[in-house]
């Protein structure tokens, strides 16, 4: 059990640290002067998902939730 412990805790700081990085990565959300005019419609806005930011929004979320299931497993056999 001990060694479930340490190997649990282990993947908990490394996920920790992906994403802090993953975060650090990604672009602000303030759209500046281009959503007055409708440049937030274009191309790379309709396209989202598939562009880089769209990918790094997708491994937000699961690092997040595995972190989040992670963090639950560890506080009950802690």
């Amino acid at each position: 059990m001990a060694v479930l412990k340490v190997i649990l805790a282990i993947v908990f700081v490394l996920i920790c640290i992906a994403l802090t990085v993953i975060v650090l990565l990604q672009e602000g959300k303030s759209a500046g002067l281009g959503s007055i005019s409708g440049m937030a419609d274009s191309y790379w806005g309709k396209n989202r998902g598939r562009s880089m930011e769209g990918t790094l929004e997708k491994f937000t979320k699961f690092a997040a939730a595995a972190l989040l299931v992670l963090a639950l497993i560890l506080n009950i056999i802690w």
